[in-house]
């Protein structure tokens, strides 16, 4: 009779392992969605953004610079900045937040 209890009670906290590993991989896939799918949506918007990128378009940098987009080459773009026309710096595209077309302010 002890054997049949005690073959119960094995049995039963298998289970609860069972439970705490599908507990696991269900909070593993929760954290998945909240925190690495947002950062990705974003990381293609950016690359997007990033592709639009034309020649005269207004741009804010991460350091919180305006300028007009003067030349664009791979991963370097020429930044116009102020009325001054030789204040002229090559900057990496990374470096660019927001992007406004030419042709919106028109």
């Amino acid at each position: 009779m002890t054997g049949f209890l005690a073959a119960g009670a094995e049995g039963g906290m298998g289970s609860f392992f069972g439970i705490m590993v599908v507990y696991i991989v269900v909070i593993g896939v929760a954290m998945y969605f909240i925190s690495y799918r947002p950062q990705k949506k974003q990381q293609k918007q950016m690359e997007a953004l990033l592709a639009s990128l034309e020649i005269g378009d207004s741009i804010l940098t991460t350091s919180g610079f305006y300028g007009v987009v003067i030349d664009i080459m791979d991963e370097v773009v020429i930044v116009e900045f102020g009325n001054n026309k030789n204040c002229r710096i090559p900057m990496k595209k990374t470096a660019i937040v927001e992007v406004e077309k030419a042709n919106s302010a028109e």
